[in-house]
């Protein structure tokens, strides 16, 4: 499995505002990060929506962290931009794996895609760029 190409931008995103202590504009995290200012307006909107970054209109604005980097996982980003994460569609409440009978993989879809989503949980943005200054 591979991370979107839009779950990636965005991590990059969080990543570049956490690493600043201002009001980040749209076109500087655009050239910081490098993705394409059209996309990245898409991603800042889902993060705004989100509640993890929040935006300042104006000619002086800009967007910035809603709350400390300590408060943001990983799993919190992706999510905002991918949904739920999980391992197969035949964990989504809509899907049935059957007509009558969950699929013999579900249990197990379930257990890894926990694993997952804690694992996700555990690392904040904090963290990150602390590991990142002492490596």
């Amino acid at each position: 499995m591979v991370l979107t190409l839009e779950a990636d931008y965005a991590v990059r995103i969080v990543d570049d505002l956490a690493q600043s202590d201002r009001k980040v504009d749209a076109r500087t995290l655009s050239e910081h990060t490098r993705v394409p200012l059209r996309f990245a307006l898409k991603i800042l909107r889902k993060l705004v929506a989100s509640g993890l970054i929040v935006s300042y209109k104006g000619a002086h604005g800009g967007y910035m962290l809603a709350g400390p980097a300590d408060s943001i996982t990983l799993r919190q980003v992706i999510e905002s931009v991918e949904g739920p994460y999980m391992l197969s569609r035949c964990q989504q409440d809509a899907y049935s794996c059957t007509h009558d009978h969950c699929c013999r993989f579900h249990e197990i879809y379930d257990e890894i895609s926990t694993i997952v989503r804690e694992k996700l949980d555990s690392y904040t943005f904090d963290t990150l760029n602390n590991k990142k200054k002492q490596g």
